[in-house]
């Protein structure tokens, strides 16, 4: 993948960017090497994958297994009983444990589901883990455009939060960042990783928009056609009651945890959940998170509509993805990773604005401690995703005052 610029950089600004990047490189290889240290010695004590008495910790994945062996016993609805799909988290780890880990997807994803449950419970876990990180290092690789890219990838805090309960972070940070990385040059392509991405439909809300009002109709209707032959072939598959169930459950599903806070609205990292946290009624939670969506949505059309280096609208999209929907956890913010990976190219091609590094690397210290107990009573993942967001839109308003022609347009190759 290439990123052309017409933009001149001085000797100086070279220097300082290779400073920049060898600071950035020792960094991101600490975290690395911390993280694989915490996880080994958390597996050493018993307190990920399994206990010190060797049985299976129960943490998010399993909803993922429990719904495939559904799908394996020709029971594919049942994936969306609540009764029935927790009955099957508690055969899967072996006896009776207290949280449930719902099942919330379209029925398309319940072909990945049942292919992972053909493998033994921690297995697929691993499995899962692996194949989807691998797709996502991929991704951040191809953006930074430097291997580089592998390890800024895997010091991203959120990585750490996703490989402990086997989330699908990766897989959604990865889908989202392919169809950014090929919609110029390869427009269908980015289609198909935009429909694959309808597994998770909040997160592709801005893309319709974007894409009809600049023109990239090929990327849309591949799209569409794409999330189409997905809904079929799950219906000839899986048969019209999963669907049925699907719909069904979906508004009890909504209530529950945005309206009644069942997950605890302390895990939402979004302008609704921080508003219900602190005691906010629930149509003053609509207002704000709608009053910012829609903010974030007029910002992000102005960006395209710009004559920018399209690293500044790849950004903008990405990180106005997690500011428009309601529903976003500690493992989504992986995808956070996407539009700094962008902010980061920029820098080290052209050079940092002022203050650019440490203002990452303080949203990149908000998502690390998110979790910890300290934290948990303030919206730290929000925070993070509001500092990306500035940054870019500081990079945009840097480049729409600059002299024409030195902030062109940049076509991307995948």
């Amino acid at each position: 993948m290439t990123f052309a610029t017409s933009r001149s950089v001085s000797p100086s600004t070279v220097s300082t960017t290779e400073r920049h990047g060898e600071w950035i490189k020792r960094v991101a290889f600490a975290l690395v090497v911390s993280y694989a240290v915490f996880l080994a010695a958390s597996f050493a004590i018993g307190v990920w994958l399994v206990d010190s008495e060797g049985k299976i910790i129960p943490v998010d994945f399993v909803n993922v297994w429990a719904a495939g062996k559904l799908v394996l016993d020709g029971r594919p609805a049942d994936a969306f009983d609540w009764v029935v799909h927790k009955a099957m988290e508690e055969t899967a780890l072996g006896g009776p444990f207290e949280k449930y880990f719902g099942w919330h997807y379209p029925p398309a994803f319940l072909f990945v589901a049942a292919a992972l449950a053909t493998l033994p419970h921690l297995t697929a876990c691993l499995v899962w883990t692996a194949v989807t990180l691998a797709g996502y290092v991929a991704v951040m690789r191809t953006i930074v455009a430097d291997r580089l890219g592998i390890l800024l990838a895997c010091a991203f805090p959120a990585v750490l939060w996703n490989v402990a309960v086997g989330q699908n972070g990766f897989l959604t940070a990865a889908l989202l960042g392919a169809v950014l990385v090929t919609m110029q040059r390869r427009p269908l392509l980015a289609g198909v990783f935009l429909g694959l991405l309808s597994y998770k439909p909040q997160f592709g809300i801005l893309f319709p928009l974007v894409l009809a009002l600049n023109g990239y109709w090929r990327t849309f209707f591949t799209a569409a056609a794409t999330t189409i032959v997905l809904c079929v072939v799950s219906w000839l598959t899986f048969g019209r009651e999963t669907w049925e169930a699907f719909f069904e459950y979906l508004p009890l599903t909504g209530e529950l945890v945005l309206g009644r806070g069942l997950a605890g609205f302390q895990k939402l990292q979004t302008f609704f959940g921080v508003v219900r946290w602190f005691g906010g009624g629930e149509f003053l939670a609509w207002t704000v998170q709608l009053s910012a969506a829609v903010a974030s949505t007029i910002i992000v059309l102005l960006i395209w509509r710009a004559r920018i280096a399209y690293e500044i609208k790849a950004a903008a999209l990405a990180c106005a993805a997690l500011i428009v929907t309601p529903y976003l956890y500690i493992y989504d913010l992986v995808v956070l990773a996407v539009p700094m990976a962008f902010v980061i190219r920029m820098g080290l091609r052209d050079g940092f604005l002022p203050y650019e590094v440490a203002l990452m690397v303080l949203a990149s210290a908000l998502v690390l401690v998110m979790p910890m107990p300290i934290f948990t009573s303030v919206p730290t993942g929000l925070m993070a995703i509001v500092i990306v967001w500035s940054l870019i839109c500081r990079r945009a308003v840097a480049a729409r005052s600059a002299p024409t022609g030195t902030a062109a347009s940049a076509p991307v190759t995948a």
